[in-house]
């Protein structure tokens, strides 16, 4: 009997911390926290000096370098991307189903709305149909184009010693470089980032959120609801207003997505 009665009491006692162990332990929505960039980007290289890409003699193995070194850190950025567009589905099904966010959950939704321009006046559903359409991924053929275009191959001054291969400006004086043609009166300078993993970051933010490219999200949106590619092709005709060239830079990156293919997607 006493034998009996003292398994009886240990297994009540398990059971109680079973209990104990499921009522104290976080909740899922306490681990869904947005990443920072630089947890994001793991890529070693990213936080490196931007390698010498005039040392090569070969046209072709320049390029295979320049991918080498971007490709992975676009790739991790298009990750991170949609760990967020994750999270946002899980905080429209909460709000679908009437429950509040939790303070943390509500602090996140509101940096997302600034990071992203996203217009708080409207209703919640128009809120996250602006939020699908701006958190999306940047097609890495497209990623690389750009920066080969916008920096020479990794050449420029602002690519070697800023890890701007974007073209991308900022508006703070000392944030960057100060452009050796910046017209009299013009106060913006080439922005400056500490790691590619950060540049990358905003490069993309960029994209997905400045008002100048919305017809790129239209057309990565349309694709979402064809259940068609999202493809690099078709989002370079929404870049129109990235560059003074117009439609000649269009043109320009077309041109560059084809005779880079097989270097690109090898």
């Amino acid at each position: 009997m006493h034998k009996f009665k003292i398994i009886s009491i240990a297994l009540g006692f398990v059971l109680l911390l079973i209990i104990g162990l499921m009522y104290f332990q976080p909740q899922p929505d306490e681990f869904n926290d947005i990443p920072s960039v630089k947890e994001v980007a793991t890529i070693e290289h990213a936080y490196k000096p931007v390698p010498d890409f005039t040392q090569f003699t070969q046209v072709r193995d320049k390029k295979e370098a320049f991918f080498s070194y971007l490709k992975p850190v676009a790739e991790a950025q298009n990750d991170y991307i949609r760990n967020v567009r994750l999270y946002v589905q899980g905080l429209q099904a909460k709000q679908l189903a009437g429950e509040d966010f939790s303070r943390k959950q509500q602090a996140e939704f509101d940096w997302l709305l600034n990071e992203y321009r996203v217009d708080t006046s409207q209703s919640f559903d128009a809120i996250f149909t602006e939020l699908f359409r701006k958190i999306d991924i940047i097609p890495v053929e497209l990623v690389l184009v750009q920066t080969a275009n916008e920096s020479g191959w990794g050449t420029s001054r602002f690519a070697t010693k800023g890890y701007n291969f974007f073209g991308l400006w900022c508006f703070r004086e000392g944030c960057g470089f100060v452009p050796s043609r910046r017209p009299d009166g013009a106060a913006h300078e080439v922005a400056k980032f500490d790691d590619l993993s950060s540049a990358m970051y905003a490069y993309m933010r960029n994209l997905n959120s400045h008002p100048a490219y919305k017809d790129m999200r239209r057309i990565r949106e349309k694709s979402r609801m064809n259940q068609k590619p999202i493809t690099a092709h078709a989002m370079a005709e929404g870049l129109i207003r990235y560059s003074e060239r117009g439609e000649e830079y269009i043109d320009e990156l077309h041109h560059m997505m084809r005779i880079n293919e097989e270097l690109i997607n090898p």
